[in-house]
Formats: C-alpha cells, sequence, structure tokens
C-alpha cells in the first residue's frame, strides 16, 4: 500500500518511518533491531525540508530494487550528502555507487555512500572536468593509431595498465579548462601504451623488487625513473605529444627531480635504455626520497600486469605455433599436386608439423628495438600473413624476441585441435565468457544511467543440419514462391524516362516543339531537347534477426524457418544485400548471436543447411543483440539500412530482464539504432504485442500476424512493402 501525505509540509519522523519500511521492505515489528535503525535514519531525514525528503525517498525506491542494503545505505549517508551537495551532484554519487556495485560488489560500492564529502569535493572541481564517456571514443581510436597490440580503454579506481587494459580516470579536472583536461586525459593515455610499447614489463618487476625492505617504495621510485625513461623514449618517437606533456608539467608546477639524480637522467634518456637500466638505478638511489608523481604518470602495479601478460602469453604461444603449422600445411599443398597431397596427407602430416622455422633480424627504425624478424623454413622466406605477424609483433613487445620453443610448429595434429576455436558448449565455464566476447552497456530506467561492461555476448556459427527442410518447403510454397520471385524482379531497378536531357537516347518532341516555338520568337533554341532511360538502383542493406527463445519451439519455430527459405528465394532474384542472425541466451554473461548468414555470404547449401538447424534455444535479451546487430549494419556501404526482427514475444531473461527493464532497455537500442541511420521493424506472432511494441518500436514500425501459420506467407510481402 503506497502512502500519501500533505505536500505542504516535511514529513515527520513516523510518515518517514513508515515510508522507509514500505520501500526498504523492513517489517513493522518493533522487536526487530532493523525497526529502531529505521527510527534513527527517519529522525536523521526529518530534518531535512519536504523537497529534499522527496527526493530521497524517490532515489530509496530505485536503488531498492537493485539492493535494499546499498538503499539503507544512502538513506543514511544522503542528509550529509544534501548539506555538502546539489541534487544533480547526489545524482551523480548515486551513480558512482551503482556502477561500482556492478563491477566490484556491495561493499566497495557501499564506501562510495560513506564518502560523500569526498566526492563533493571532486563534483565541485568536475564543473569544468571532462568525463571517460566523452573522450573514451577519441581516446580509443587515438591509441589505436599509435602501434603495438590493440588494447582498451576502460575507467578505473587507479590509472594503470595491466599490458591489455588502460585504466584512466572516471574524470579528469586538474584545469578550469576541458580542453586542457582533455590533453591531461591524452597524456595519461600514451603514457601507459608507452609502458606496453617500451617494454616496462618485460623485466620480472615482481621478482626484482621483491628484495628491497619496503617494495612499495622500491615500486614507486621504479615508477619515477621509468617515466623519465619513456619521457625520452615518446620526445624521439612522438614530438608533439611530448610537447604536451611538458606544457602539462609546466602548467601544474609539477616538482622536478632531485639535483643528485642528474647523471642517472642523463643515462635513462639515452635511446639504449631499457627496463633494466631503470632497475640497475633504483638499486643505487634507493636510499633517497621518492618525488611525487607526475600529473600524467598514473600508478604502476607490477602484480596486475603479471597475471595479465601469462595468459596472454600461454595463449599467443599456442597460436603461433598452431599458426606456425597452417604455414607448414600450406606449403606442403603449393609443392604437391592436390591428389597427391590428399593421399599422402596422413603419411605426411605428423612429419611436417614438426618441422621448425627460423627467424632473421632484420633493421626496422618504426620498431621500439629498432628491429623485426623475417621468418624462414627449410632456409627458404616465408611471408606469414596479417594475423602471425599481428602474433610476432604482440609476442616481441612482451619478451623482447621469439623464444626458440615458440618456433616449432604444433605437432601431432595440434593444428587441427588447438587451432580449433572452444567449443561453444563449454565457452561460457568459469571467467572465460569474457575472452573474445563483446562486451556491451544495458540501459536501466530505474537509474535512468547504462550499467557498463554489462553484457557478454559471443557469435556462433548454427550448427548446419543435414535434411531436405529446405527443399520440402520450396516444393510446399512452390507456386508462392515463383509469385514472389516475379513481383521481387519487378522491384529489381526501376526505369524511369527523364526529358528535356542535353544527352540522351531519343528525342523529346514536346521538348522540341517548344524549342523551336522559342526560336521563332527570337530566343536562343534550347539544348534540352532528348530523353534518356535512369534506371534507379537499390543500395539496401538488411539485417533479419530472428528469435531463438525457447518460447519458439514447435508452429513458431518452423514458420520462422519457412519464413527465411522464402525471403531467401526472393531476395535471391532482388539483388538486395542481406544477413540472417538467431539470438538467444541466458543471463547478462552469455548472450548468443547465431550466424546464419552473413553480408558476404551467398544463399549456398551452407546457408541451406543451417536454416534448418535453427532451433529453439533459452531467453531473449534483445536489447544487447540489437546492438551488435546495429554495429555489423553499421559496417555495410549502403543508402537503406534495415533491421527487421523475427519474434514471438517481449524482451525477457533468466536474470530479471523482463516487464519494463527488458522492454526499456531494447527500446533504447532501438533509439540508438535509428541514431546511427537504422530503420528498425518487428514482425511478431505475440497477441499483446499492442501493449509494449508501439512504445519499443514506434506506432507504424511493427506488424502483428494473428495467426502463426501465415508467418511465411506475410513475411515476404511486408519486406517487399518496406523497401518499396
Amino acid at each position: 500500500m503506497t502512502h500519501r501525505y500533505d505536500s505542504d509540509h516535511p514529513l515527520s519522523t513516523d510518515e518517514i518511518g513508515a515510508a522507509l519500511d514500505e520501500r526498504l521492505d523492513i517489517e513493522l515489528d518493533p522487536s526487530l533491531a532493523e525497526r529502531r535503525i529505521t527510527n534513527r535514519l527517519a529522525e536523521a531525514l526529518a530534518m531535512l525540508d519536504r523537497d529534499q525528503q522527496e527526493f530521497v525517498l524517490r532515489w530509496v525506491s530505485i536503488i531498492a530494487q537493485t539492493h535494499a542494503e546499498m538503499a539503507y545505505q544512502f538513506a543514511a549517508h544522503a542528509p550529509a550528502g544534501l548539506g555538502l551537495m546539489s541534487q544533480a551532484d547526489i545524482e551523480g554519487w548515486i551513480m558512482r555507487a551503482m556502477d561500482v556495485f556492478d563491477r566490484m560488489g556491495l561493499f566497495p560500492a557501499i564506501s562510495v555512500f560513506r564518502e560523500a564529502e569526498r566526492y563533493a569535493k571532486e563534483a565541485r572541481a568536475n564543473a569544468s572536468g571532462i568525463g571517460f564517456d566523452d573522450v573514451s571514443g577519441v581516446l580509443e581510436l587515438f591509441v589505436r593509431g599509435l602501434s603495438g597490440r590493440g588494447v582498451k580503454l576502460e575507467p578505473g579506481d587507479d590509472t594503470y595498465t595491466d599490458t591489455t587494459i588502460l585504466f584512466l580516470p572516471q574524470r579528469v579536472s586538474r584545469f578550469p579548462e576541458r580542453e586542457r583536461n582533455f590533453v591531461l586525459y591524452k597524456a595519461m593515455a600514451a603514457h601507459l601504451w608507452a609502458q606496453t610499447w617500451f617494454g616496462t614489463f618485460r623485466v620480472d618487476l615482481t621478482q626484482a623488487l621483491a628484495h628491497y625492505s619496503d617494495v612499495h617504495k622500491a615500486t614507486r621510485l621504479f615508477h619515477a625513473l621509468e617515466t623519465v625513461r619513456l619521457d625520452a623514449c615518446l620526445a624521439r618517437e612522438l614530438p608533439g605529444l611530448h610537447r604536451d606533456l611538458m606544457g602539462l608539467k609546466e602548467a601544474l608546477n609539477d616538482s622536478g627531480y632531485p639535483t643528485a639524480w642528474a647523471l642517472h637522467l642523463a643515462t635513462l634518456q639515452q635511446p639504449s635504455a631499457t627496463a633494466d637500466t631503470t632497475l640497475a638505478i633504483v638499486q643505487q638511489l634507493y636510499a633517497t626520497d621518492v618525488p611525487p608523481p607526475l600529473c600524467y604518470q598514473g600508478g604502476l602495479f607490477p602484480e596486475r600486469a603479471d597475471a595479465a601478460i601469462a595468459l596472454r602469453l600461454a595463449r599467443e604461444k599456442d597460436q603461433f605455433r598452431t599458426a606456425l603449422a597452417r604455414l607448414v600445411e600450406e606449403k606442403d599443398k603449393k609443392e604437391n599436386n592436390d591428389e597427391q597431397a590428399e593421399a599422402e596427407e596422413t603419411e605426411t602430416e605428423t612429419e611436417e608439423l614438426g618441422k621448425r622455422f627460423d627467424l632473421k633480424r632484420e633493421p626496422d627504425p618504426e620498431h621500439p628495438d629498432n628491429f623485426t624478424f623475417e621468418m624462414e623454413l627449410d632456409g627458404q622466406p616465408v611471408a606469414p600473413p596479417a594475423d602471425v605477424i599481428s602474433l610476432m609483433d604482440s609476442i616481441i613487445q612482451d619478451l623482447g624476441e621469439i623464444p626458440d620453443d615458440y618456433l616449432v610448429a604444433a605437432g601431432d595434429g595440434g593444428y587441427r585441435t588447438e587451432n580449433a576455436e572452444k567449443n561453444p558448449d563449454d565457452v561460457w565455464q568459469g571467467t572465460y565468457h569474457e575472452e573474445g566476447a563483446h562486451i556491451y552497456q544495458e540501459w536501466d530506467h530505474r537509474r535512468m544511467h547504462y550499467r557498463k561492461h554489462w553484457c557478454a555476448l559471443r557469435e556462433i556459427d548454427v550448427h548446419p543440419v543435414d535434411d531436405p527442410f529446405v527443399a520440402r518447403t520450396r516444393q510446399k510454397y512452390a507456386p508462392l514462391i515463383a509469385q514472389l520471385r516475379k513481383s521481387f524482379e519487378a522491384l529489381r531497378g526501376d526505369e524511369k524516362l527523364l526529358k528535356k536531357q542535353k544527352n540522351g537516347d531519343n528525342i523529346d518532341f514536346d521538348a522540341y516543339v517548344e524549342a523551336y516555338a522559342d526560336m521563332q520568337h527570337g530566343m536562343e533554341l534550347s539544348e534540352r531537347v532528348l530523353t534518356k532511360l535512369h534506371k534507379h538502383e537499390r543500395n539496401i542493406a538488411v539485417m533479419f534477426m530472428v528469435d531463438m527463445s525457447g518460447s519458439t519451439k514447435g508452429w513458431i519455430n518452423d514458420a520462422e524457418r519457412e519464413s527465411l527459405v522464402l525471403l531467401c528465394e526472393a531476395l535471391e532474384v532482388l539483388g538486395d544485400r542481406y544477413a540472417i542472425y538467431g539470438f538467444s541466451g541466458m543471463t547478462r554473461k552469455r548472450c548468443e548471436l547465431y550466424r546464419v548468414k552473413r553480408f558476404d555470404e551467398p544463399y549456398s547449401d551452407l546457408v541451406r543447411a543451417r536454416i534448418t538447424g535453427i532451433k529453439p534455444k533459452d531467453y531473449t535479451r534483445m536489447g544487447v543483440t540489437i546492438r551488435h546487430l546495429s554495429k555489423l549494419l553499421n559496417e555495410v556501404d549502403a543508402r537503406t539500412k534495415l533491421l527487421i526482427t523475427l519474434s514471438d514475444g517481449k524482451p525477457d531473461d533468466y536474470d530479471g530482464y523482463r516487464g519494463d527493464y527488458g522492454i526499456e532497455d531494447t527500446r533504447k537500442a532501438l533509439v540508438e539504432a535509428k541514431r546511427d541511420g537504422i530503420h528498425p521493424f518487428c514482425i511478431t506472432i505475440d497477441s499483446e504485442a499492442r501493449d509494449y511494441l508501439p512504445h519499443m518500436y514506434g506506432p507504424v514500425n511493427w506488424t502483428l500476424i494473428d495467426d502463426v501459420k501465415k508467418l511465411p506467407l506475410k513475411v515476404s510481402d511486408i519486406y517487399r512493402r518496406l523497401t518499396t
């Protein structure tokens, strides 16, 4: 039961207590400790004015939908927060806590609420600051344009890199101007990248610094000295960026280094200096004080880098050796004709896959080590493909070389087993659910905020099934297919007669008569007296998003597959570019997208077998699927882009992605797609669709088919009307 109160006066302690009990779902039992706690909260909130009370209680309701303890902690610290911040800043404070809850759990999030004074200080400084979301897109392009392995950018409580991710502050506000704060963001990202590119982690820092009595001081000292070396590297490689770094130091009056360091600094600035050089100087300067970190320096956490590097090295060694096995196999096929290669495959496989490669150093001034490697097999040069070159660069970036044990091609059939993708059925076990997956945010309408890095989505090929389903469908709908082909053929390219043209195929008699009359009146004869046919070429790309949730079992699944067969048969005549993906999954950590046909794939026997293999799976998490398919559509160059969904119901998933939450996230994803110039449309058989689809897709961007048996008959007709 919802309580109503007189809006002219602040709420009393009892009224606030009742409201908190209702929102926090606490039993009204005076013997409970929770009731006494609620009374203390109510007494504190009763001191606020009515507007502030309503504000706090509204947010208590919102936060409680995520976690009741979070809502309680907010209510407990809200009075202090309101004394320090505006309501807008309070909302930012809440969002910070909720983001921490999503990423790290309950107790770190509670600590955010307990630090109201710290956040208020940041909020005052942030008035002219710039946030991570404002710069992440630009900085990702900037870092990608440098060189080395691809790295991700993420916001973090600490500024550092584990060599896989560059963690940057949530917000930078050191300067009163946004432009200079952006330059500082850029400098931080560049310096973290420099650690990965110029070999900061090629030495075992954890072991090298462990023998010092104060490991923390030794780490800070190494970081300060390594920053000098990296600054010198950037000065040589990126002088413009280095000038920005020096300008930031001067503007913020960052203190210099002790005079006693001068000789050592000169050593670190030499092109020959490495991380080993820095370690040697740490030993000599350990007794000195460590200067404060520079504004762009960030932190250094060797143990976090060690974990990321170990995982990457193990994975890349396996990938590299299996790639070498692939090169051996390709070389063998070139040296033998196809028939002989097939006959000898079993006999030569083990022998060939054990072969060893050799590497020769070649000068390369673009590489930080000033050299790269050329590969040889049996004394003959081998031109590795781009993916192998990328692997080599990444290994050299970590180790400074390609170790000998990396240069033996995987044997005993290793190429066939190790090079294969992990079993899709096992892909989500342990922490592997994010490895190689696409990570997307998700809209939480209750918070009016995105849950960042929330959903892990993986593309999986539909398992092809050898069954005459497509042939049966063609036979069943043979007259309709012929009719569809005829109607679609008429759409293939409209020819329009253009009149009054300078150049053309025939005389435009109307224009000629008009021009002759003008000439008789002393006017100049017009040149536009010809006609020509202009063919209007279609420039359309269409993505079909097919619901493969468990609710499609039976008639619905058959109707979806038949619809796709009829569509493909018609679209092959029309020539429009199209792709087909199914979607399902279970929870945000296991969102699955099933490839049926990519844009660049022909409508082949393999695609037909995949259509046959479309089977009902699990749940219907639509937002993340729409975001990923929109990304794929954005990579296609087309004037018109359509995203057509075939579905039997509303968004739903096992972990609470249902009701308003799922509908609002899906709607938000569709709004994002529309901003990118994509036109979404939904074809559904859900009799309750009128209750939610107009809100999600808009009043005219959906249609209801009241009988599942009519679905194959209607889908192609709807497509024809959408694209005419």
